[in-house]
């Protein structure tokens, strides 16, 4: 069993990024992410203190928007207006869960897709769909890397998605079959999830339930990536496969945390660079 380093790949990629800033501000053209977060979710707070972080590292300009959880979905809707006709931003990204009253698919619809470096506006996911140019959701997209970079070869190969996310499942399908995978999808409906999933050369976990995955779903000599993240009785981190159990059977496994955690910042980074180079 070997351990896919997310964070040592991710690392990479922000390097490849800043390299790229660094280019891009020569020639005049500032990198620039704008980032909205409504209310005041622990979560979402760091994961937007991460993602400043990582815009600094990167030579990222970044803006932040703070808005109290009383903000309205008018004012929220105004201000992704002002920003998508701001010609010195080039991603926005509005920070999910949003309040109850405000409807998330409209805020999404309100991003002009040229700066929705998230990738979950319905033109992306189209442009991804029929195998166009368009900004991939970051998680999958990070996969990916992650496979590639530690020399997986997916062509041919049968990879199982247990999870049918908008913002994971469904697009990291289209991904591996970009890649010429055979993809089956699998979710809470599906008959003999254990069978299914037994027969994966790469098996992609993203169901959202702490150590569902145990041995009998795992193929001997598996890569198994583990998009879960929650913290258990105990407190400690632990991600939707049950990685002591799991490990002895497989080629490759990414960890929880520093597997797939890290690549989804590093490839918003890669996103927001593409978005300014495209501009």
């Amino acid at each position: 069993m070997e351990l896919i380093d997310g964070k040592k790949i991710s690392q990479e990629i922000k390097d490849e990024c800043k390299a790229k800033a660094e280019e891009l501000i020569k020639a005049g053209k500032t990198p620039c992410l704008a980032v909205i977060l409504v209310g005041n979710d622990p979560a979402s707070s760091i994961y937007v203190g991460n993602k400043k972080k990582a815009c600094e590292y990167c030579n990222i300009k970044s803006l932040s928007y703070e808005l109290p959880e009383s903000t309205s979905e008018q004012e929220l809707l105004d201000l992704i207006d002002k920003l998508n006709n701001d010609k010195e931003v080039n991603g926005i990204l509005v920070q999910l869960p949003l309040p109850k009253h405000i409807d998330e698919n409209k805020v999404i619809a309100k991003i002009d897709p040229s700066k929705d470096v998230d990738g979950f506006h319905v033109s992306n996911v189209g442009a991804l769909c029929v195998g166009q140019e368009g900004f991939v959701s970051c998680t999958p997209a990070g996969i990916i890397q992650l496979l590639k970079r530690s020399n997986v070869d997916i062509s041919g190969k049968r990879c199982v998605v247990i999870g049918r996310s908008n913002i994971v499942g469904k697009p990291m399908a289209l991904l591996m079959l970009k890649e010429n995978a055979t993809v089956t999808i699998c979710h809470s409906k599906t008959a003999d999830l254990k069978a299914v999933a037994s027969e994966a050369d790469i098996l992609i976990v993203a169901i959202g339930k702490p150590r569902f995955v145990g041995p009998e779903y795992v193929k001997d000599g598996a890569v198994v990536i583990d998009v879960g993240i929650h913290r258990d009785e105990n407190n400690k981190m632990c991600g939707d496969v049950d990685f002591e159990k799991v490990k002895d059977k497989v080629s490759l496994i990414t960890p929880v945390p520093g597997g797939v955690g890290p690549m989804t910042i590093a490839m918003l980074m890669n996103n927001v660079i593409e978005a300014c180079e495209r501009y």
